[in-house]
Protein backbone atom coordinates (compact mmCIF):
# COMPACT_ATOMS: atom_id res chain seq x y z
CA UNK A 1 0.00 0.00 0.00
CA UNK A 2 1.74 3.59 -0.87
CA UNK A 3 2.11 6.41 2.07
CA UNK A 4 -1.12 8.36 0.52
CA UNK A 5 -3.00 5.67 0.57
CA UNK A 6 -1.89 4.03 4.35
CA UNK A 7 -2.51 8.00 5.25
CA UNK A 8 -5.76 8.36 3.73
CA UNK A 9 -6.88 5.24 5.30
CA UNK A 10 -5.84 6.71 9.10
CA UNK A 11 -7.76 9.51 8.41
CA UNK A 12 -10.93 7.45 6.74
CA UNK A 13 -10.81 5.34 9.79
CA UNK A 14 -9.94 8.76 12.39
CA UNK A 15 -13.24 10.76 10.81
CA UNK A 16 -15.83 7.55 11.00
CA UNK A 17 -14.76 6.84 14.55
CA UNK A 18 -16.45 9.64 15.33
CA UNK A 19 -19.46 8.43 13.99
CA UNK A 20 -21.17 6.67 10.74
CA UNK A 21 -21.68 9.19 7.65
CA UNK A 22 -21.91 9.34 3.78
CA UNK A 23 -19.10 9.91 1.42
CA UNK A 24 -19.66 13.21 0.74
CA UNK A 25 -19.42 14.90 3.78
CA UNK A 26 -16.61 12.06 4.50
CA UNK A 27 -14.66 13.98 1.82
CA UNK A 28 -15.91 17.46 3.10
CA UNK A 29 -14.37 16.39 6.55
CA UNK A 30 -11.32 15.19 5.07
CA UNK A 31 -10.46 18.29 3.55
CA UNK A 32 -11.11 20.21 6.39
CA UNK A 33 -8.65 17.92 8.91
CA UNK A 34 -6.06 17.75 6.06
CA UNK A 35 -6.40 20.94 5.26
CA UNK A 36 -6.45 22.58 1.77
CA UNK A 37 -3.50 21.50 0.09
CA UNK A 38 -4.44 18.50 0.07
CA UNK A 39 -6.85 17.47 -2.81
CA UNK A 40 -8.89 14.48 -2.37
CA UNK A 41 -10.88 13.17 -5.20
CA UNK A 42 -13.44 10.74 -4.98
CA UNK A 43 -11.61 8.73 -7.41
CA UNK A 44 -9.08 8.28 -4.41
CA UNK A 45 -11.64 8.77 -1.78
CA UNK A 46 -14.42 5.35 -2.73
CA UNK A 47 -11.28 2.68 -3.83
CA UNK A 48 -9.97 3.63 -0.26
CA UNK A 49 -13.52 3.17 1.16
CA UNK A 50 -13.90 -0.13 -0.76
CA UNK A 51 -10.39 -1.64 0.38
CA UNK A 52 -11.32 -0.98 3.95
CA UNK A 53 -14.89 -2.62 3.00
CA UNK A 54 -13.56 -5.80 2.00
CA UNK A 55 -10.97 -5.78 4.74
CA UNK A 56 -13.97 -5.39 7.24
CA UNK A 57 -12.62 -2.71 8.58
CA UNK A 58 -15.86 -0.55 7.90
CA UNK A 59 -19.47 -1.18 6.71
CA UNK A 60 -22.00 0.21 4.56
CA UNK A 61 -25.53 0.87 5.45
CA UNK A 62 -28.57 2.54 3.68
CA UNK A 63 -29.60 6.35 5.05
CA UNK A 64 -32.94 6.73 4.13
CA UNK A 65 -33.81 9.78 6.24
CA UNK A 66 -32.56 12.17 3.15
CA UNK A 67 -34.66 14.14 1.34
CA UNK A 68 -33.59 12.76 -1.77
CA UNK A 69 -35.60 10.29 -3.42
CA UNK A 70 -32.36 7.42 -3.28
CA UNK A 71 -30.75 6.33 -0.66
CA UNK A 72 -27.58 7.54 0.31
CA UNK A 73 -24.59 4.83 1.34
CA UNK A 74 -23.46 5.43 5.02
CA UNK A 75 -20.18 3.98 5.82
CA UNK A 76 -19.27 3.07 9.89
CA UNK A 77 -16.32 1.64 11.39
CA UNK A 78 -16.61 -2.00 12.46
CA UNK A 79 -15.21 -3.17 15.97
CA UNK A 80 -12.16 -4.57 14.11
CA UNK A 81 -11.90 -1.29 12.52
CA UNK A 82 -12.07 0.75 15.95
CA UNK A 83 -9.11 -1.88 16.27
CA UNK A 84 -7.18 -1.39 13.46
CA UNK A 85 -7.09 2.61 14.06
CA UNK A 86 -6.51 1.87 17.71
CA UNK A 87 -3.26 0.13 16.34
CA UNK A 88 -2.23 2.66 13.77
CA UNK A 89 -2.79 5.74 16.55
CA UNK A 90 -0.16 4.08 18.75
CA UNK A 91 2.35 3.76 16.16
CA UNK A 92 5.75 6.24 16.59
CA UNK A 93 7.61 5.19 13.79
CA UNK A 94 9.13 8.10 11.45
CA UNK A 95 6.02 7.93 9.31
CA UNK A 96 4.36 9.47 11.95
CA UNK A 97 6.89 12.52 12.20
CA UNK A 98 7.82 12.92 8.63
CA UNK A 99 6.04 16.06 6.43
CA UNK A 100 3.18 13.82 4.82
CA UNK A 101 2.73 11.80 7.96
CA UNK A 102 2.74 14.57 10.63
CA UNK A 103 -0.34 16.46 9.70
CA UNK A 104 -2.25 13.50 9.40
CA UNK A 105 -1.21 12.38 12.89
CA UNK A 106 -2.08 15.81 14.99
CA UNK A 107 -5.25 16.19 13.44
CA UNK A 108 -6.01 13.23 15.55
CA UNK A 109 -4.27 13.79 18.37
CA UNK A 110 -7.09 14.48 20.42
CA UNK A 111 -7.42 10.01 20.27
CA UNK A 112 -3.86 9.87 20.91
CA UNK A 113 -2.31 8.72 24.01
CA UNK A 114 0.00 10.94 25.94
CA UNK A 115 3.09 9.52 25.46
CA UNK A 116 2.87 8.59 21.89
CA UNK A 117 1.83 12.42 21.42
CA UNK A 118 5.05 13.18 22.90
CA UNK A 119 7.02 10.82 20.81
CA UNK A 120 5.62 12.22 17.72
CA UNK A 121 6.20 16.07 18.96
CA UNK A 122 9.40 15.08 19.96
CA UNK A 123 10.26 13.12 16.44
CA UNK A 124 9.04 15.62 14.48
CA UNK A 125 10.97 18.47 16.17
CA UNK A 126 14.42 16.64 16.12
CA UNK A 127 13.84 15.76 12.30
CA UNK A 128 13.02 19.37 11.77
CA UNK A 129 16.16 20.66 14.10
CA UNK A 130 18.72 18.09 11.60
CA UNK A 131 17.36 19.39 8.28
CA UNK A 132 17.74 23.08 9.95
CA UNK A 133 21.48 22.25 10.84
CA UNK A 134 22.02 20.79 7.42
CA UNK A 135 20.31 23.86 5.32
CA UNK A 136 21.99 26.40 7.09
CA UNK A 137 25.57 24.66 6.87
CA UNK A 138 24.85 24.19 2.75
CA UNK A 139 23.52 27.90 2.70
CA UNK A 140 26.79 29.01 4.57
CA UNK A 141 29.02 27.59 2.17
CA UNK A 142 27.07 28.24 -0.82
CA UNK A 143 25.22 32.02 -0.13
CA UNK A 144 27.33 34.08 -2.27
CA UNK A 145 26.79 32.28 -5.35
CA UNK A 146 23.08 32.09 -4.79
CA UNK A 147 20.88 35.19 -6.66
CA UNK A 148 18.87 36.74 -4.67
CA UNK A 149 15.88 35.31 -5.02
CA UNK A 150 17.18 31.69 -4.02
CA UNK A 151 18.78 33.27 -1.18
CA UNK A 152 15.32 34.85 -0.02
CA UNK A 153 13.77 31.60 -0.73
CA UNK A 154 15.92 29.69 1.35
CA UNK A 155 15.74 32.54 4.29
CA UNK A 156 12.28 31.75 3.95
CA UNK A 157 12.02 27.85 4.50
CA UNK A 158 14.72 28.48 7.38
CA UNK A 159 12.63 30.74 8.89
CA UNK A 160 9.22 28.57 8.39
CA UNK A 161 10.90 25.76 10.09
CA UNK A 162 12.24 27.48 12.63
CA UNK A 163 8.51 29.04 13.55
CA UNK A 164 7.51 25.44 13.22
CA UNK A 165 10.22 24.04 15.64
CA UNK A 166 9.14 26.79 18.47
CA UNK A 167 5.62 25.84 17.90
CA UNK A 168 6.70 22.07 18.42
CA UNK A 169 8.60 23.11 21.56
CA UNK A 170 5.60 24.88 22.69
CA UNK A 171 3.73 22.04 22.12
CA UNK A 172 5.76 19.81 23.82
CA UNK A 173 5.91 22.09 26.92
CA UNK A 174 2.43 22.03 26.83
CA UNK A 175 1.97 18.86 26.82
CA UNK A 176 3.95 17.97 29.52
CA UNK A 177 2.67 20.44 31.55
CA UNK A 178 -1.38 19.61 30.70
CA UNK A 179 -1.84 16.90 28.63
CA UNK A 180 -5.18 18.17 27.32
CA UNK A 181 -4.43 21.92 26.51
CA UNK A 182 -2.35 21.90 23.49
CA UNK A 183 -1.90 25.75 23.78
CA UNK A 184 1.56 27.94 24.79
CA UNK A 185 0.88 29.44 28.28
CA UNK A 186 1.52 33.10 28.43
Amino acid sequence: MSRRAQLLEFAVLGLLHEGPTHGYDLRRRLDLALGPFRALSYGTLYPALKSLLTRGLIAEAEDTAGSGKRARVVYELTAAGKEHFADLVARTDASAYDDDGFDVRFAFFARTEREVRLRILEGRRSRLEERLDNVRQVSTARRERMDAYTAALQQHGEDRTEREVRWLSELIDAERRHPTDPGPQP
